[in-house]
């Protein structure tokens, strides 16, 4: 219910921004006209990255529900330490991120690369909103549904970065060994690294 607050809180006060957000990926007005400043912490941003936020961590409570049924911690409160650690990570990729940025001088490059990385997540998040609010409230989840959620949001993840990675293609080329780094220390590894802590 707060995700649905906060939508509409954006909805209101930023009518035709939300607008382009939402023709996302059927027009490129929103990264072109809204993305020329890179502005990752624009408060419409910051919103729906609540929104993301709230929608990712259902997601995964909806996982552990399931399939660790023994948990005797309380579903907000499991809930809670869910969205803060997912918050944590994020966050802490995103300040890597801007870091690696400053100190190869591509501070320009990185936020570009981040408000279209932000964006795109943000309406992933806005997306698979809808079946999370659908399993919490009306339908017990089966295994097959939310191994299926989980496959959307792996493929969506991957398609968006191969969308933006077409956008820049022309600075990828010119700095491929730099962006190969990236890729398995930014991109690949944390995540490896979030699998293991997960299933151990």
């Amino acid at each position: 219910m707060g995700a649905f607050l906060i939508l509409a809180i954006v909805r209101t006060a930023y009518p035709q921004r939300f607008d382009d957000f939402m023709s996302l990926l059927a027009s490129n007005k929103f990264m072109v006209f809204r993305g020329k400043k890179n502005k990752a912490f624009h408060p419409f941003n910051i919103l729906l990255f609540f929104v993301h936020l709230i929608s990712f961590s259902l997601i995964f409570f909806l996982f552990f529900n399931f399939f660790w049924t023994e948990s005797s911690l309380e579903p907000l409160f499991l809930f809670i330490r869910i969205a803060t650690a997912y918050a944590s990570f994020v966050l802490l990729k995103f300040g890597l991120e801007k870091i690696i940025g400053n100190v190869f001088y591509l501070d320009a490059q990185i936020d570009a690369y981040l408000y279209q990385k932000i964006s795109y997540r943000n309406f992933i998040g806005l997306v698979l909103l809808i079946p999370g609010s659908i399993f919490i409230y009306t339908f017990t989840p089966t295994a097959l549904s939310l191994y299926s959620l989980l496959g959307i949001l792996v493929l969506s993840n991957i398609f968006s970065l191969l969308l933006i990675y077409r956008k820049n293609q022309s600075l990828i080329t010119a700095n491929w060994f730099y962006f190969i780094l990236y890729l398995c220390a930014l991109e690949i590894s944390p995540y490896i690294i979030l699998y293991k802590l997960i299933t151990i």
